[in-house]
Formats: structure tokens, C-alpha cells, sequence
């Protein structure tokens, strides 16, 4: 990956993350009773609310957006980078693993766009643990 897509990546992950940690941490009753929203209900069906896991999500999120922003910023360093990436990729592969055991509760259209977002962003933070693109100028021999 070059600098430039890793950037990018980590930008859409901050901008995922900021907007869920928001929402969640800020206005926790609205988020557990319209997530993700557009007429789409999938949290009270996991179970009753509860204000401190709720806060917990969005402050977790707001951790994520965190380190993504600062990955971002020193995007050509590709550890720094794997880090962030390791940190997203453990997150969703285990957060999607557990709604992939719970989609029966969910009507056919939220199953399919439940796993579509989450394998999504799990896929998004695994390709940060891609190696670096060289720069193919740095690796052109010189001309004489």
C-alpha cells in the first residue's frame, strides 16, 4: 500500500468511528434506539439498554478514531500504521464474530447489511497490515 492509500483508509475508519463514538458517548438513548439508522433498528433486539455500555461503545470508538487520526498523520510509518491496523482488525473480526452467531434475530435486508458493514471495516483495518509499496522513483536506477 502507499502512503497515500493508507491515509485514506485510516481517514474513512476515523470518520466511521468518530461518527459511531459520537453518537453513542453523546446521545447513548438515540444511538441504542436507532442504530444505524435509515429506518434500520439493531440494538434492542441484542437486549435491554444499558447507558454505561453504551458510553463504554462510544468512548471505545472514540479511542479508535483516535489512533486512526494519529496513524493518518504519520501514514508513511508503516509500524505505526500496523498498529492501527492491528488495533481495528482485532476489534472486528471479534465484533463481527459475534453478530455473525446472532443474525437470526434480524429480518433477511439487516442480516446481509449487517455483515456487509462490519466484514467491510474489518477489511479496511486488515489492509493496513499490508505490507509498504516502495517508491518506485527510489527503486528507478538513475539515468545518465
Amino acid at each position: 500500500m502507499t502512503t497515500s492509500s493508507r491515509r485514506v483508509v485510516l481517514l474513512l475508519l476515523a470518520v466511521v468511528a468518530a461518527s459511531v463514538g459520537c453518537w453513542a458517548y453523546f446521545a447513548p438513548v438515540h444511538w441504542y434506539d436507532t442504530f444505524p439508522g435509515f429506518g434500520h433498528r439493531w440494538l434492542p433486539v441484542l437486549g435491554p439498554y444499558s447507558e454505561h455500555l453504551v458510553k463504554d461503545v462510544g468512548a471505545a470508538y472514540l479511542g479508535l478514531t483516535a489512533l486512526s487520526l494519529a496513524a493518518a498523520w504519520r501514514a508513511a510509518d508503516t509500524y505505526v500504521v500496523r498498529i492501527a491496523g492491528a488495533g481495528w482488525t482485532v476489534f472486528n473480526v471479534l465484533h463481527l464474530a459475534y453478530h455473525l452467531q446472532h443474525l437470526g434475530m434480524y429480518q433477511p435486508v439487516d442480516q446481509v447489511l449487517n455483515v456487509v458493514a462490519l466484514v467491510s471495516i474489518a477489511i479496511g483495518g486488515a489492509v493496513l497490515l499490508l505490507p509498504a509499496r516502495a517508491n518506485r522513483r527510489a527503486e528507478a536506477p538513475a539515468s545518465r
